[in-house]
């Protein structure tokens, strides 16, 4: 093939053959892919781990059971071993009959070849299932400046802006080629240029804004671009394990709800600490959000549910999974709501998820109990993968999640609304 890109003899040896013509394929799909984006040349992958999107075994998926099997078959199993995206089954987690003869009958009838697959091409652990790989219990923390080859997209903007290591938005395809090949093309935020701020997000609300409601109004304004965020860290304080958890969520939404896989807080995270203002490129347009602004983005999300004065039937909480300290949290909060409201379990049901590493650390943590006693379900499963059921799109959901919102019928809620309608809390009774 003919390339203009900048080659290693290594990658020039791939791409003419040396490893067999499965990795020649590879190799040569990644140049193209690089090139068709600017790319010059490609760059080893850094990361002990990487990660793949795609944990969730539908029938409609043949094309790429198939590719995978050619890779295993010729031995191109991943440089770096991986964690993917959660599963999207969990018998513990509220179903009807039909809910389950759908789930197991034509969506996801493939789930435990697939898992197969993934076990043979450098999964790294038999329950490295989650779309929160970076927490501390479940292993895949990549360093600064660190280069993956990751799709999640709520993974891949906590990376690179929490953690300041360097991803681009990859399809699930492309991320799994780069981890079997161990090489990038170098492009976008892999680049110091790619990584300034075209936006400058003025925060000035007179409380906490809601993490998820504050990145899905930066997402739908900002879109792809970077922006650089002002005010935040009066609220964040330091990038502590509190912060760490607040910006999970709030970049879940700025990917979600807009396309952003890079963002920067001033004084909090690594390179805005760092490098301050200068990641700002001239002519940066600028966008405020107070209260008001806050409240015009709530107030614009559609509530799709068949009957909208419909009683909630079930509450998912955990897109992006949560954090342990959100778990511990959450269980303190739910036992002071019930006890306000004088209830000794939700009122409806509840399901909290997280990475399988962490729901482990939940339960030596004393604190698993008490959230049992309360009623909430724990469980490992992708919230997306269960709405996806056409069964589950027809009930009234509710969730603090907005990616969650944005890709189902699910309805989003604040913190505070959650906690009131799960808890039974009548009037402004908010914690």
């Amino acid at each position: 093939m003919e390339y203009k890109m900048k080659l290693s003899a290594e990658q020039k040896a791939i791409l003419e053959g040396s490893k067999g013509e499965t990795l020649a394929k590879v190799m040569e799909t990644l140049v193209r892919y690089g090139e068709l984006f600017g790319a010059d040349e490609m760059v080893p992958v850094t990361s002990e781990y990487n990660h793949l999107v795609t944990s969730f075994g539908l029938k409609a998926l043949a094309p790429v059971y198939a590719l995978m099997e050619k890779l295993i078959e010729a031995g191109a199993v991943s440089k770096q071993k991986f964690s993917a995206d959660p599963r999207p089954l969990d018998k513990n987690v509220p179903s009807s009959f039909l809910q389950n003869f759908v789930f197991n009958k034509f969506m996801y009838t493939k789930q435990d070849f697939y898992e197969g697959q993934l076990e043979k091409l450098g999964l790294m652990a038999p329950d490295a299932f989650t779309c929160t790989c970076y927490m501390n219990e479940v292993g895949n923390t990549p360093k600064k400046g660190d280069i993956l080859s990751w799709s999640e997209s709520s993974a891949v903007v906590y990376a690179n802006s929490v953690l300041g290591a360097r991803c681009n938005r990859n399809s699930g395809i492309i991320d799994l080629m780069g981890s079997v090949v161990g090489y990038v093309p170098s492009f976008g935020f892999l680049k110091d240029e790619g990584r300034k701020a075209t936006w400058i997000v003025e925060v000035k609300t007179t409380k906490k804004p809601e993490a998820q409601l504050l990145g899905s109004a930066i997402g739908m304004k900002v879109m792809e671009e970077v922006p650089y965020i002002r005010g935040l860290d009066k609220w964040l304080g330091t990038l502590d394990e509190d912060a760490k958890t607040y910006l999970k969520d709030f970049g879940a939404a700025t990917a979600s709800n807009g396309a952003v896989g890079l963002y920067h807080v001033a004084g909090i995270t690594p390179e805005a600490v760092e490098q301050g203002e200068s990641l700002i490129k001239e002519n940066a347009k600028v966008y405020t959000i107070d209260d008001a602004e806050l409240q015009r983005v709530y107030d614009s999300y559609p509530v799709i549910w068949k009957n909208k004065e419909a009683k909630p039937k079930l509450c998912f909480m955990g897109c992006p999974h949560m954090s342990l300290n959100q778990l511990i949290h959450w269980t303190e909060r739910v036992e002071d709501g019930l006890k306000r409201s004088g209830k000794q379990r939700v009122v409806i049901p509840t399901v909290f998820t997280a990475a399988p590493a962490v729901l482990r650390a939940f339960e030596e943590s004393g604190y698993a109990e008490r959230l049992k006693k309360t009623g909430v379900i724990t469980s490992y499963i992708c919230p997306l993968m269960y709405m996806n059921n056409p069964l589950s799109e027809k009930m009234p959901v509710i969730t603090s999640s907005n990616k969650l919102r944005t890709y189902t019928s699910a309805r989003y809620y604040t913190d505070d609304e959650i906690l009131a309608e799960i808890t039974g809390m009548t009037g402004g009774e908010n914690a």
